[in-house]
């Protein structure tokens, strides 16, 4: 269940927080570009996130003034806000002194917060953020002036869909599911006239200064390929914090929930807590659904490289809109083809019959397999036995066939959709028979 949703006081100013787990540490998050406390629990990658840092502290989470739940007064805050903000969302939650975590836009109040209060700061985590984002005359790691322009155009253009998801979260910029929460988490977080105040206010902040006055123990986290802060910002911090801690991380995600998440939040654990959690992978009962072309590499030799893009492109555009459609999640494309979960076996096999229709009439052949079992959640990704039998039962459908294993019969009995034996068969790498089914016509 979702925390409950309170508010402190800051003079007029009311602040919405929410505490979440029961560890004997404290930990707040100061967030990032913005935030809905109730938006962000809408995504399994970002709630897995927020419950990992739950699994070993006590988390305090708020949304700072005039974004989600707290107050809008009309202009973006400046670092002496935020700052006194947190300090009243503190006394609200009864934290006499946290590990303070600053992501992005979270950074420079984290770090102004903990030269002020240290005796309020245990700990100071500091994860894809920046002292000052500019490039001066005296700051080469900053970016131009042409990045800011077209960051604040992006925005002013396209400010209601997905903006900059290819910038923020690269890995999953093709996944329409996360697509759609993004823009509803920047509807419901901001407005467009006050995110492009916020942008210009980033890009305004300096707190180079006070990096020397920070006395407590940090960490400092930069992802390597960082797309929206490089990673030249997080080895300036670093350097200039006296005795900080750094830790570059591959990936090109600014966005700490996605991409490998729990490398993130294992430097976190163990410099918090001193130990390193475990990593227990997720298992949930899910359908898999594999499509690929028939015949890509000969097509692609006949076309050429650039009509076979045109092509390709055409393609994930079709299965995309198809799998969304029918509720599933596009996991991912395989250069020609898609792996895609659904909650029920029927809509993915509904899917995969859609998906070749439309495809046939591009002109283009396709095969899918579909296997129903347990499969492991890896952030963007899934792995596991139910994602290997889901590839062999694909490879073994031949041009137009929707093939299924026997689960899957077994599971939709009942649904009208009829299927014909394939017979039992050899599945690389599974151990035992396996009786597979192909669809017959169009469900």
């Amino acid at each position: 269940m979702r925390p409950e949703v309170r508010y402190a006081r800051n003079g007029e100013v009311s602040l919405a927080y929410q505490v979440v787990g029961e560890g004997t540490v404290d930990l707040v998050w100061i967030p990032g570009f913005v935030s809905h406390l109730e938006v962000i629990w809408e995504e399994p990658s970002s709630a897995r996130f927020i419950e990992r840092l739950a699994s070993f502290a006590r988390v305090v989470l708020w949304d700072k003034r005039e974004q989600g739940l707290s107050d809008r007064l009309g202009c973006a805050p400046t670092l002496e806000d935020t700052m006194e903000d947190l300090r009243a969302v503190l006394d609200a939650a009864a934290v006499e002194r946290a590990t303070v975590l600053g992501t992005a836009e979270g950074g420079p109040a984290a770090m102004l917060f903990a030269a002020t209060y240290p005796a309020r700061v245990e700990r100071l985590v500091l994860y894809g953020t920046f002292a000052r984002m500019a490039q001066a005359e005296d700051f080469e790691p900053g970016v131009t002036d042409d990045f800011r322009t077209d960051f604040l155009d992006r925005f002013d253009v396209a400010f209601g869909g997905p903006v900059a998801l290819e910038i923020f979260a690269p890995s999953v910029a093709g996944d329409v599911r996360f697509q759609g929460w993004w823009a509803r988490l920047l509807r419901s977080g901001t407005t467009p006239r006050s995110v492009l105040d916020l942008i210009e206010m980033c890009f305004a902040l300096d707190v180079r200064p006070v990096l020397p006055a920070l006395l407590v123990p940090t960490l400092v986290l930069h992802r390597a390929d960082d797309h929206a802060a490089p990673v030249v910002q997080g080895r300036y911090l670093a350097s200039a914090i006296p005795g900080a801690r750094y830790v570059e991380l591959q990936g090109h995600d600014h966005l700490p929930m996605v991409g490998d998440a729990e490398a993130v939040l294992d430097e976190i654990e163990e410099f918090v807590t001193g130990r390193r959690g475990e990593r227990e992978p997720e298992r949930v009962l899910s359908t898999v659904l594999f499509t690929d072309i028939v015949g890509s590499t000969e097509r692609a030799a006949a076309l050429g490289d650039r009509l076979w893009r045109d092509l390709l492109a055409s393609h994930d555009a079709a299965v995309a809109r198809v799998i969304e459609r029918f509720r599933g999640r596009l996991v991912k494309t395989t250069g020609d083809g898609a792996l895609a979960t659904f909650e029920g076996p029927a809509r993915a096999i509904r899917c995969a019959a859609k998906i070749r229709e439309e495809l046939a009439e591009l002109g283009v052949e396709v095969r899918a397999g579909i296997h129903t079992g347990e499969v492991e959640v890896l952030d963007a990704d899934i792995g596991g036995l139910g994602v290997h039998i889901g590839a062999r039962v694909a490879a073994r459908a031949v041009a137009g066939e929707v093939l299924v294993s026997r689960t899957v019969r077994d599971l939709v009995a009942g649904s009208g959709l009829e299927f014909h034996s394939r017979g039992s068969h050899d599945l690389k790498g599974v151990p035992g028979e396996w009786e597979l089914f192909a669809l017959d016509g169009a469900p």
